[in-house]
Order: C-alpha cells, then sequence, then structure tokens
C-alpha cells in the first residue's frame, strides 16, 4: 500500500472510530463498576495539574511570575497529554483490528453525552419525586451555585443551563477534537478542560496562575461552542418544527453575548430559544450574588420536569445530528 491510500484508510477510519465512539458512548456512558475500580483519565489529569500547581504555585510568589509558570505548567502538560495521545493512537495502529476497537473505547471515555443526560434526568425525577429538595440535591452535583437560593424554576434553569454548556464542552469539543487531530488532540483537549475547571477560575490563589489555562480553554471551546448551538437549533427542529429551529438561531444570535463565557452563551442562549424559556439571570455562588441579563429574557420563566425533560431530548437530537455529520465525514471521505 502506498503511503497516500494509506492516508486515505486512516483518514477513513479515523471518521468511523468517533461515529462509533459516540454511539458506544451514549450506550454505555461510565459504568461505575468499572472506574470503582480503575483511575478514569480525567483524575490522571487531575492529579498531574495539582502537582505542577502544588510545585509552582507559591502565593508568596509575584503575579507575573505566577503568570508565567501557570503558562509553562498548562504548555508541559499538554505537551505530555499529546505524545501520550501520539504513542497510544501509534500503539494501536499496530495491532490492526483489535487497536481499532481499543481506540473506540479510549475516545468514548473522554465523550459524556450518557451521563449528562443521566445527572440532568436526576434533577426531572427529584423535582418529581421529593418535590424541591429533590431537585436541590440532584442538581447540586452538576452546578456550582447554592441550591438553598433556588426555586423550583430555579433548579429547572440551573440543570437547563447545565445541560446546554456541557453539551458544548464535554461532547461536541472533545469530538471536535477527535476529529481535527485525533488522539492527540482529544488527550490534550481533556487535559485542558480539566485544568481550566481546576485552577481556571478567577480566585485570588489563580487568577494569574490558571490564567493562560483559562484563556486556551476559550481558544479550544470557540468552534465547538458555534457548532453546538447549531447542532441544538437543528436538534429543535427534530423535537418541535422549523418555528422553534428558527427560533433556537435567532436567540443565539442574539443574546450569546449575555453570558460571562465568551463560548457558553452560543449553546445555552440556543437551548434557551429552542425551548422558548428564560435561561440565566442572578444566581448566588459560594454566597455571592453574581448579576447577569437572561437569554431570552421574554421567554417562559415558571418552568419544572417537564421542560427538562423536553431539554434532554432536545440535546438527544442535537447529539444525533452530530453523529451525522461525523458519518457524512466519513462517507465524504470514500468518495
Amino acid at each position: 500500500m502506498d503511503g497516500q491510500s494509506r492516508s486515505t484508510v486512516l483518514i477513513e477510519g479515523h471518521f468511523l472510530i468517533l461515529a462509533v465512539a459516540l454511539v458506544l458512548d451514549r450506550l454505555v456512558g461510565d459504568p461505575p463498576w468499572l472506574w470503582s475500580r480503575l483511575p478514569h483519565p480525567v483524575v490522571v489529569f487531575g492529579a498531574a495539574i495539582s502537582f505542577f500547581d502544588h510545585l509552582l504555585n507559591r502565593p508568596s510568589w509575584r503575579d507575573a511570575s505566577r503568570r508565567i509558570l501557570g503558562a509553562l505548567s498548562i504548555a508541559a502538560l499538554l505537551l505530555i497529554s499529546l505524545a501520550v495521545g501520539a504513542l497510544l493512537h501509534r500503539i494501536f495502529m499496530l495491532l490492526g483490528p483489535l487497536g481499532a476497537a481499543l481506540e473506540v473505547v479510549v475516545t468514548a471515555v473522554f465523550l459524556a453525552q450518557k451521563s449528562l443526560l443521566d445527572h440532568v434526568r436526576a434533577v426531572a425525577d427529584g423535582l418529581r419525586s421529593t418535590g424541591l429538595q429533590g431537585g436541590r440535591k440532584a442538581v447540586s452535583m452538576i452546578v456550582g451555585r447554592d441550591p438553598s437560593t433556588l426555586d423550583e424554576a430555579g433548579v429547572s434553569r440551573a440543570a437547563l443551563e447545565s445541560l446546554s454548556e456541557n453539551f458544548a464542552d464535554g461532547v461536541v469539543a472533545p469530538a471536535f477534537w477527535y476529529a481535527v487531530l485525533g488522539l492527540p488532540g482529544l488527550a490534550a483537549y481533556k487535559m485542558l478542560n480539566t485544568a481550566d475547571s481546576m485552577i481556571g477560575h478567577k480566585s485570588e490563589k489563580y487568577l494569574h496562575f490558571g490564567w493562560a489555562a483559562a484563556r486556551l480553554d476559550d481558544v479550544a471551546n470557540w468552534p465547538a461552542a458555534r457548532l453546538s448551538g447549531f447542532l441544538i437549533a437543528g436538534g429543535a427542529w427534530l423535537v418541535a418544527g422549523c418555528h422553534a429551529a428558527r427560533r433556537s438561531i435567532s436567540v443565539m444570535m442574539r443574546d450569546h453575548g449575555l453570558h460571562r463565557s465568551p463560548n457558553s452563551g452560543w449553546s445555552e442562549a440556543a437551548a434557551a430559544g429552542a425551548l422558548d424559556v428564560a435561561l440565566a439571570g442572578p444566581r448566588v455562588y459560594g454566597g455571592e450574588r453574581v448579576s447577569e441579563p437572561m437569554m431570552n429574557a421574554a421567554g417562559r420563566r415558571k418552568i419544572s420536569a417537564p421542560e427538562i425533560l423536553t431539554g434532554i431530548a432536545l440535546m438527544d437530537r442535537a447529539w444525533l445530528l452530530g453523529v451525522g455529520v461525523v458519518g457524512l465525514c466519513c462517507v465524504v471521505s470514500l468518495t
């Protein structure tokens, strides 16, 4: 087989592996029996990030030094994850069909569609079974805001916001970076996203040390955030028809900039328009009130479990469209 033919086979297999991994993740998710016995790769990433944090993020050092050391730390972590991803891919290539199957499994581990839907469905189940307290308890597992300050509509908004935001950075973004750079790109993205969640916030300890991780995460999520918004609009078309899809796109284009994040507003605004509900607005984090405008402010505000379940159906259809896009890429690569 010549070099060009080998490259073609690799491209075709690349998209096929991603499509199968997306389906495997949706069907199996993160089985507790497995990760109770083995450390999840994200846990390993977290340990590596903590090592650099404890070693190089000293409060007594100057802010400029901590910013430089934080940038060097995330650069080293990304290089390590790229190298590990490349090594694994090389090993899998040598194993033939078995290696392809192993790469499917590894790729699926870094996707989160089933676990995301399960966690959000637990909020709806909690509201329906034990009322507000059950909803608050379930939503506390997926959001950082103070659940004791939330009424039923607040719990539901929090669940829908987490659903749409995590669809973008837990499903679409890792799939996007696997599509672009393969297993090395996927590993590097997950390392970066984990670093952002651990050290990328603007607390006194991480304002400077985590600055580079936060900015790079914004860059890495830029394409997937916008793609997620349009997939959600497509999901709205499948769930509720053309009017919902047009409203989703309209609200997304108008209100995405109201979010404090340069990326999260795209998927959240698209979901708000698709479901015709108002999302975001004021909330409490760590005892401090954060005031933000609502996306789709004219939408319904009195929402509960039924809207959460509709949001789950919406995100499942958006996922299905994403699988279709990957499948199309696989077919195009054959022609």
